[in-house]
């Protein structure tokens, strides 16, 4: 029996429509000092797990059938028949967990040297000034820089990969035995990622920590995980040792997910990009429940439902025929796809960064205001129908680059240097109207939930740009700009009646790029763009974005921390460091051959399939 050993755990949400199936028969063990890893797209019952596992249901979720056993080495005892007290006395001294979004896990109110002093004396008896040592410790220890300034702010002062961080450190303070982590690395740059899984990594050795550890990044859990389980539709389709997970994926879903990821390899070819969604669990019919989006789905497979087999002593799989099947790509896949090299040869200008810089007032005298400067000289071209992409760490200038391009800096942000759009100064082009700078550059947001209007329905939320931007199209000729651009993303026109809610993550993803197009940009800025998305979703959105540009010709700033996203689509690669550029140059070249020692450290920090 290992440290963890759930058995038949079946979890159910009541909603309007019925009882949503979260969670079917799930069955898993997690050995002492052992990783387990759950991946599947979002909606497959990963979180519903986590929380199944800590009770931390929703109100409307009930686990109906199951056991959840805890071992302490002696006695192993169920979770599942314990009272509330008694789990509470688990939950953060044995079991820990990460969240994805650290932003409503940390209290707005109480300053990160409160939290987590606080948890260290309730769980380990410390002092209040051993505590406070040990707090400034482990903030060290994640990475964040100034460990005792940061013990004196409060959550909204630290950025969003500070602040995971900090429920990292509070996560691992108490030392757990089991850590349930919800990707918890998706906020931070390579180089603090790295950093973090060797921290986990340590504690597992010294300590015999194990982890469950929930993320749709493939090369994390080649690094990090001994054991996979593939979940799909509230079910565990595959489980089996990463190597032979890796080496021989059985189910159809596994290898499709395999196939989405983008590598330089496939530069000027579409990634595999399996469409559709997963099924409503209301009420699921008998039958596979990838079997509508299987290209190898046979009769059989619509009307009884696959169990677990034993495809090795190692490897289970649901699937009835994981023995026979052929993996092919579809040969349509590489279709409507062509290398923007084609394109950038005759392509012009669009617009430059002369000597950008940056920086921000600091805390100073009564008489004197001191600035800190965050971005250094920023120089960059791009060219229609290319793509640059700007990597470094957080901090180091990325997204107060794409904010000075677009003007969004606050007016204590002090800015020099000069933006260019096809040669003038963008303050000689007129802000608004059909040759208004604002209409030629959009921006496509990291969380489209964040940036879509909740209120608003999707044709309202499409014609706003144009209201706003571009005062002489009349009713008619919004209403079809936006019927356009809904096409171009790939979606039908009824859609335009609905509200954000009612969509999947890239749908929205997808959503947010069409109110960005809709104004007819010449250049678009990506600012992480599909940092949230599992990697199925993330590869539909790479090759719209790929076959928009070569459709329209649009020049892309692509930010992000995802250098395997870096190789597939960009052109050209500038590095920054604390605002500083340390080298750019042409993609293949950049990453063939680093020439700066920082620009090799991301590169290696980078986890690879």
């Amino acid at each position: 029996m290992g440290l963890l050993d759930i058995h038949g755990l079946s979890t159910r949400l009541a909603s309007e429509a019925g009882w949503v199936h979260a969670l079917d028969d799930l069955s898993l063990a997690i050995e002492k000092g052992q990783t387990f890893a759950l991946v599947g797209e979002s909606g497959c019952g990963k979180s519903m797990t986590a929380l199944s596992i800590a009770r931390l249901l929703p109100d409307s979720g009930a686990i109906v059938a199951g056991q959840v056993r805890l071992s302490d080495g002696s006695a192993n005892t169920d979770m599942l028949r314990i009272s509330e007290t008694a789990m509470r006395s688990l939950r953060g001294k044995r079991i820990s967990m990460i969240f994805q979004e650290p932003g409503t896990s940390l209290n707005p109110v109480m300053t990160v040297g409160d939290q987590l002093t606080e948890m260290i004396c309730l769980h380990t008896g410390a002092s209040k000034a051993q505590a406070l040592q040990e707090a400034e410790d482990w903030l060290a220890h994640v990475g964040i820089p100034e460990p005792k300034k940061r013990l004196q702010q409060f959550p909204f002062e630290m950025s969003g990969g500070q602040k995971q961080r900090v429920m990292i450190a509070m996560a691992l303070c108490v030392k757990p035995d089991l850590l349930i982590a919800d990707e918890p690395t998706t906020a931070l740059d390579v180089s603090i990622q790295a950093q973090v899984l060797e921290l986990l990594k340590t504690l597992q050795r010294e300590q015999g920590m194990a982890m469950l550890l929930i993320t749709h990044d493939l090369a994390i859990v080649k690094q990090m995980a001994d054991t996979v389980g593939l979940m799909y539709a509230g079910q565990l389709v595959e489980k089996a040792s990463t190597a032979e997970f890796f080496a021989n994926p059985r189910h159809p879903y596994a290898h499709a997910l395999v196939k989405s990821l983008p590598s330089q390899a496939q530069r000027g070819q579409a990634l595999y990009a399996l469409e559709g969604r997963v099924p409503s669990l209301v009420n699921p019919q008998p039958g596979c429940r990838f079997a509508a989006r299987c290209m190898h789905v046979q009769e059989n497979c619509t009307q009884s439902t696959p169990g677990l087999f034993m495809a090795t002593a190692s490897h289970e799989v649901r699937c009835f025929y994981h023995a026979d099947l052929s993996f092919q790509k579809p040969a349509s896949v590489n279709a409507n796809v062509r290398d923007a090299s084609t394109f950038g040869s005759l392509s012009k200008v669009v617009l430059q960064t002369v000597s950008l810089s940056v920086a921000y007032p600091e805390k100073g005298g009564l008489l004197r205001k001191h600035f800190k400067p965050v971005l250094n000289k920023l120089d960059v071209t791009l060219l229609q129908g290319r793509t640059v992409a700007l990597v470094g760490e957080s901090g180091s200038g990325k997204t107060t680059a794409a904010r000075a391009l677009l003007g969004l800096l606050g007016s204590n942000a002090k800015v020099q240097g000069d933006v260019l759009m096809e040669g003038r100064p963008l303050r000689q082009w007129p802000e608004r109207g059909p040759q208004g700078w604002r209409s030629k550059i959009q921006f496509v947001f990291q969380d489209p939930f964040a940036s879509l209007n909740p209120r608003h329905r999707i044709a309202e939320i499409l014609e706003e740009p144009l209201l706003s931007l571009r005062p002489d199209l009349d009713a008619a000729a919004r209403k079809a700009r936006v019927l356009r651009v809904i096409e171009q993303v790939s979606m039908l026109d009824e859609v335009l009646t609905r509200f954000p809610h009612e969509f999947s993550g890239g749908q929205r993803q997808r959503i947010a790029i069409a109110r960005a197009l809709v104004s007819e940009p010449k250049i678009l800025i990506c600012d992480e763009p599909t940092s949230a998305l599992d990697v199925s979703v993330q590869a539909q959105i790479l090759n719209l974005l790929k076959r928009l540009q070569n459709e329209t010709g649009v020049a892309m700033l692509f930010i992000t921390h995802n250098l395997a996203v870096v190789q597939y689509l960009a052109d050209e690669v500038v590095v920054l460091r604390h605002g500083d550029v340390v080298e750019r140059g042409s993609a293949e070249l950049l990453f063939a051959n680093p020439q700066h020692a920082y620009t090799r450290q991301l590169i290696n920090a980078a986890p690879v399939l």
